[in-house]
């Protein structure tokens, strides 16, 4: 292997933490758009009628749909034009089809209205990972991307708290319309300020080669994914990691309302507070973590979220036991922190293991997998659990919906080992040591 011979690819460093900070609000803000609907759905649910499966098919399996399907055919556009656009003219997408949830009369128009944020939210992320990539070497990329990452849990924590407090003043329709237009400003501002940097401009080339090879044609790259054991391995944990954290994400609001007692208004201050508290602390030190061992043995990037999982176990049990909101908050914590610690080394993993004009494809897949069964599954899986226990089991419902989530923590747990084990034999994340 040489070394390229490509200076940073857009400006100095300063510039490049900037970029990664801009797309970290973007980020901030498709998460937000996410979590606006977990936060409202008791009034949505009691508006429109629907039962747990139906809101567990809203919060997720619609917008996953979306979401995953469409990534992959703007991952195969973003690997052989401007990322920057794609994820400007995305991002104005998913806002507008945000505002347009509070004009939602009936299940199937909501519905409608959260695929078309799927749609337009499969444009944010893999472009990003992409983009990041090419502005950070790859032994700094754990960090970038989990200060990109930190989107999440900021995402989560103002959805949380500006959703609920707009509802409580002007209702759940008009917190649609008021957190998603702006986004469309922030699209324009994308194409402003951020410069699309050289793909691959800070990866190092094969010995003999005068560049990066091009983009793989559609079903190529998705048959080199699949066959790379390590990223197959990397999105079955990541999925399974979703699956266990979007269960919660979804429905945490309203296990804490329904079956422990909490108030609105205290949802959308001490649950946000504390959901953003502990996100952004388990995803900087996940991805601080994961650059520092990473160094020395890369099966830290498997091995640290395997660790968190296994703790967070003790603290479903005592979540769900709690006789009180105050003591299923303070068990919540460790989930709500552990939870957060498989993304930013996924993502690093992900765009190591590949060449760059296969990374905007690898991320997207990852995502397709992972929210697929993460997003599209898990919530709607603890809805189908709590209706089916409800009329025995009533407001404790979702307590069941919760336990049943318990066996796949320890999957989780098993499928990060298994990563672990592949990338320990990976010959790309060996050279990049």
């Amino acid at each position: 292997m040489t070394d390229t011979t490509a200076t940073r690819p857009a400006g100095s460093m300063g510039y490049s933490y900037f970029v990664v900070g801009f797309l970290a609000v973007i980020y901030t803000l498709n998460f937000l758009d996410r979590q606006i609907v977990s936060i409202l759905g008791k009034q949505i649910s009691a508006d429109l009628g629907l039962s747990k499966t139906e809101f567990g098919f809203l919060g997720g399996t619609s917008f996953a749909l979306l979401y995953t399907t469409a990534g992959i055919a703007v991952a195969w556009l973003a690997d052989r034009v401007s990322r920057k656009w794609i994820i400007g003219i995305s991002c104005a997408i998913w806002s507008l089809f945000t505002a347009l949830c509070g004009t939602a009369q009936n299940f199937t128009q909501i519905l409608l209205y959260r695929m078309g944020v799927g749609f337009g939210e499969a444009g944010g992320s893999p472009p990003s990972y992409s983009m990041i990539s090419d502005y950070f070497p790859a032994e700094k990329r754990g960090t970038a991307l989990a200060l990109y990452s930190l989107g999440v849990p900021v995402g989560s924590m103002l959805g949380a708290f500006f959703a609920g407090q707009l509802a409580l003043a002007y209702g759940w329709r008009m917190a649609f319309v008021i957190i998603g237009l702006p986004g469309v400003v922030l699209g324009i501002l994308m194409l402003i300020f951020v410069r699309e940097p050289k793909r691959g401009g800070l990866d190092r080339v094969a010995e003999g080669a005068d560049a990066h090879p091009p983009a793989p044609p559609l079903l190529d790259a998705i048959r080199g994914f699949f066959a790379n054991r390590t990223l197959v391995l990397t999105a079955v944990s990541s999925a399974m990691s979703a699956f266990v954290g979007y269960a919660g994400l979804v429905w945490n609001p309203q296990f804490l309302e329904l079956t422990k007692g909490m108030t609105p208004a205290q949802v959308s201050t001490v649950y946000a507070l504390a959901l953003g508290v502990t996100g952004i602390i388990g995803t900087l030190v996940s991805g601080w973590l994961v650059d520092r061992l990473g160094v020395k043995d890369k099966r830290w990037f498997a091995w640290v979220p395997a660790i968190a999982f296994a703790l967070s176990i003790p603290f479903w049990f005592g979540m769900l036991w709690a006789p009180t909101w105050e003591l299923a908050m303070l068990f919540l914590l460790g989930p709500m922190l552990m939870n957060q610690a498989y993304l930013a080394p996924a993502l690093t993993i992900a765009q190591n293991a590949v060449e760059p004009a296969r990374r905007v494809m690898t991320g997207a897949i990852l995502l397709f997998v992972l929210n697929l069964v993460g997003l599209g599954v898990g919530p709607v899986y603890v809805g189908w659990i709590a209706d089916a226990v409800e009329p025995v089991r009533g407001d404790q419902s979702l307590v069941w919906g919760f336990a049943a989530v318990i066996p796949f923590v320890v999957l989780t747990v098993a499928a990060h080992l298994a990563a672990a084990w592949s990338i320990g034999r990976d010959r790309r994340l060996a050279a990049l040591g």
